[in-house]
């Protein structure tokens, strides 16, 4: 929008790039505009904000590093993937911890001199285990929670607690075999192609909001055990996309669907 720019242009802004987008459906208008030079945000937000019609979401943000706590279970190829790519300064974060229900990884995150926390499931209520995983994320007040696969099922109660905040890596190109075993699922179907989703957690099981996607093409000689081997190489690249993607405030959600600008 030619008067957005405009302000920033009038307070010699330099703009880098500008990306919009209007939604034919919801008429709703979307805009990222990066650029560069001092601004003090409160009154550039309000002389944006009214230009633009009620209840517009005007935000002004530096990209800076943000901090992520990793919640993991046995499987370390998504939790490695971040790890290396955090080592060699590849991510906009700050891993800040790695808590998982079981101690299996717990070198690996020692190895990059990550904290790790243990907090273990043992068949109780799930309200003390979720308290316990809480009480860990709470100590280091993370920007974002990345689910890496992280096996457990979390409670609304749990995902309204860090709401907007959660991001997941599901097995399967949702919506297509949702839940668990969906490599079985796909084999059983002969499917021709197998996926990976990153999304945003919602109460709803593996329905929130998606980020990225990917598939491979797979055939009928591959056993479901074949197919999780071949999907864990896209699962930690779809991962590792989505992550690059928030961090560099690249995504906007829009009811249960994104916006994203690349």
């Amino acid at each position: 929008m030619h008067s957005i720019t405009g302000v920033l242009a009038g307070d010699r802004f330099n703009i880098i790039r500008n990306h919009e987008f209007v939604d034919p459906v919801s008429s709703r208008f979307f805009m990222r505009t990066e650029f560069t030079g001092d601004a003090d945000r409160t009154p550039l937000c309000e002389s944006v904000r009214r230009l633009l019609p009620d209840g517009a979401h005007v935000r002004v943000l530096e990209l800076e590093p943000r901090s992520i706590v990793v919640l993991a279970t046995k499987e370390h190829h998504c939790l490695a993937e971040i790890l290396i790519r955090h080592a060699y300064g590849e991510l906009a974060a700050n891993v800040q911890a790695v808590i998982s229900n079981h101690e299996l990884l717990a070198p690996l995150a020692r190895r990059f001199e990550i904290p790790f926390h243990h907090a273990p499931y043992d068949g109780g209520r799930r309200e003390d285990h979720e308290a316990a995983l809480a009480s860990y994320i709470d100590r280091y007040a993370p920007d974002w929670i990345i689910l890496a696969k992280y096996m457990r099922i979390l409670s609304p109660q749990f995902v309204e607690r860090y709401g907007g905040r959660i991001i997941n890596i599901h097995h399967s190109f949702l919506p297509a075999f949702a839940g668990a075993d969906p490599y079985a699922q796909a084999f059983a179907r002969g499917v021709k192609i197998i996926g990976a989703t990153a999304h945003f957690v919602t109460a709803e099981l593996d329905g929130g909001p998606i980020i990225a996607q990917s598939v491979i093409p797979i055939d009928h000689t591959q056993s479901p055990r074949e197919l999780a081997q071949a999907g864990r190489d896209i699962e930690k690249l779809v991962l590792a996309r989505a992550l690059t993607l928030v961090l560099e405030e690249r995504v906007f959600v829009a009811g249960n669907k994104t916006v994203i600008f690349d």
